[in-house]
C-alpha cells in the first residue's frame, strides 16, 4: 500500500517565499556581477585592449562634460591628425609624468615650421598660455566616462592587475557555485519524482 503526504498549507507559502526571494536574490546578484563586469571592462579591458590610457580628471577645468573624477581614455594619435575642437591629453612638461586634459582651440606653427597646438579647459575663460608640442602629447580622448575616475585613482598600477585578477576570479567563481547549485538542485528534484 502507497503512503500518501502532503505538504500542511501553512508550509506551501513559506515554500513559495522562499523560492521567490531566491530569484529575488539572484536576480540582484547577477546585476551586481554586470555592474562589475562593465566597469572592470569600461576601465581595464577596453583601454588594454585598445592600446589607450585611463587617466582621471582631477580639476574643474574641462567641467560640464568631464567634472572631476571622471574616468578619460586617451588612444594614442598622429599629429596630422589633431584638428580644432579635439579632446587631447597632454604633459605639462614634456618628458614629465602630470598631464591635462584640454581641447584645441589652434593649431600654429613654430619657428622651425613644425606644428604646435593651443589648449584650453571648457570651463577656462582663456586658452592655456604655453603652446603644446607634439612630444607632449599622449593622445586624443577616446572616451570617457564619470565617477570611474575615483576608482581608477584608487586603484593604480601593479593593484590595477591584481584587482582585475580578484574581480575575474571572482566572477568565475560565483558563476560556478550557482551553475553547481543549479544543478544540484535539478538532481535532487528528479530524485523525489
Amino acid at each position: 500500500m502507497a503512503t500518501i503526504t502532503s505538504t500542511p498549507p501553512a508550509v506551501q507559502p513559506m515554500r513559495r517565499t522562499r523560492g521567490v526571494l531566491g530569484w529575488v536574490w539572484q536576480i540582484v546578484m547577477w546585476l551586481v556581477i554586470l555592474l562589475v563586469v562593465t566597469v572592470v571592462a569600461i576601465a581595464v579591458l577596453i583601454p588594454r585592449l585598445g592600446d589607450a590610457t585611463p587617466y582621471t580628471i582631477l580639476t574643474g577645468s574641462m567641467r560640464p562634460g568631464m567634472p572631476p573624477g571622471t574616468l578619460v581614455v586617451v588612444k594614442p594619435v598622429r599629429t596630422a591628425d589633431i584638428g580644432i575642437g579635439m579632446g587631447v591629453t597632454y604633459q605639462l612638461e614634456s618628458g614629465r609624468p602630470t598631464v591635462v586634459t584640454h581641447r584645441v582651440v589652434a593649431v600654429g606653427e613654430d619657428r622651425h615650421g613644425k606644428p604646435i597646438f593651443q589648449t584650453q579647459g571648457d570651463a577656462n575663460p582663456t586658452p592655456d598660455p604655453k603652446w603644446v608640442l607634439p612630444v607632449q602629447i599622449k593622445g586624443e580622448r577616446w572616451y570617457h566616462e564619470p565617477y570611474l575616475g575615483r576608482v581608477n585613482t584608487w586603484i593604480t598600477g601593479s593593484a590595477r592587475d591584481v584587482t582585475f585578477v580578484v574581480v575575474v576570479s571572482v566572477l568565475v567563481g560565483y558563476a560556478l557555485v550557482m551553475f553547481a547549485g543549479s544543478a544540484w538542485d535539478r538532481r535532487r528534484k528528479q530524485a523525489r519524482s
